[in-house]
């Protein structure tokens, strides 16, 4: 008999969640159906979208049902399977994860693709986040050569590739952080770094400004609050602005002031536009043969925080909010 641990929540949160709100579960697995392959979970994805499935709310995906197994992103080795496309062995990709292992239908998982590249990657920089990068950048604000470009949370996951895709287009490219060693990190790759920390909005918009006094004709967003208003001051004349996520309101109790310039839209003659990248999937082949070359040969650099054991889950996915992970957070499972 084989037993999966796996985590529940256990009451909608209000505010930023607490480690009380998450219960770990053991659960014996039935045997295999036809078409199901079982996995041994390796590596757990850890993405700031899974606090909007804590709400109870429906927006793009469904909410955690309480009590019932969470979900996210997983990389793991089959350990068994009744599947004809996966055999024992198989290193495959799919959205069971906050647990150790998973079983499902063979059609909700896949291989991973056959880059030389470290396995747990496809959950990062050649998963979801990068995918989102490069999906915002390129379909969302049609990215051109020599531009100028701000990018928020420029060392997380996804802006980290933002960044580093912008200057591979020969742009100027500023990106925001909060601490130091963010900054620096970013600075080593060529990108003009804007330490958000102790900043209200007048002294964002300043420093905006100061790091391009031209403007910036393309804003990706990965924050809202004092920074959109101040990127908003910033822009240029037909400029965009993506918008993949507003982690500023994620833990949000009530409603807040939107930004006070938005007439800036109208002024510039601008367009704001929200994605949700898994509407953009058909894309993913393309942004894999655009990008996984440069990170087997390492011309892209990218960063993991890495937390051991699925108890650690929640502190994993709570840390998101704090800033302290640097690049992709992962759970790594012996």
């Amino acid at each position: 008999m084989t037993v999966t641990r796996y985590f529940a929540l256990l009451e909608i949160p209000q505010g930023l969640p607490q480690p009380s709100q998450f219960a770990i579960r053991e659960e014996a697995l039935s045997d295999l159906a036809p078409n199901e392959v079982r996995i041994r979970n390796r590596w757990l994805s850890v993405d700031p979208y899974m606090r909007g499935r804590m709400s109870g709310v429906t927006t793009y995906v469904e909410p955690y049902a309480l009590g019932e197994p969470m979900s996210g992103g997983a990389v793991g080795e089959v350990i068994a399977s009744r599947h004809p496309h996966f055999q024992q062995g198989d290193r495959v990709r799919h959205m069971a994860g906050w647990r150790d292992v998973a079983q499902l239908p063979g059609e909700e998982v896949e291989p991973l693709p056959k880059f030389d590249v470290p396995e747990q990657a496809y959950l990062g920089v050649l998963g979801m986040p990068g995918m989102t990068a490069w999906t915002g950048l390129n379909l969302i604000a049609e990215l051109q050569p020599r531009q100028r470009v701000l990018v928020s949370a420029a060392s997380g996951a996804v802006g980290s590739l933002a960044v580093q895709l912008a200057k591979a287009a020969d742009c100027h490219v500023v990106g925001v952080a909060g601490s130091p060693a963010k900054c620096d990190w970013l600075e080593s790759m060529g990108v003009k770094a804007v330490n958000y920390r102790n900043k209200d909005v007048d002294a964002l918009t300043q420093a905006l400004h100061e790091a391009s006094p031209e403007g910036y004709d393309i804003y990706y967003e990965n924050v809202g609050g004092p920074l959109l208003e101040a990127a908003l001051a910033n822009l240029r004349d037909h400029a965009r602005i993506a918008i993949c996520g507003m982690i500023d309101r994620y833990n949000a109790t009530g409603p807040s002031g939107g930004p006070g310039n938005l007439n800036q839209l109208l002024f510039r003659k601008a367009r704001m536009e929200g994605f949700i990248v898994g509407e953009h999937w058909s894309h993913y082949q393309s942004f894999l043969e655009q990008v996984a070359p440069d990170v087997e040969r390492e011309a892209i650099r990218y960063r993991e925080t890495v937390v051991e054991g699925l108890e650690q889950m929640p502190d994993a996915f709570l840390k998101l909010f704090s800033g302290e992970n640097e690049g992709k957070m992962l759970v790594r499972l012996p």
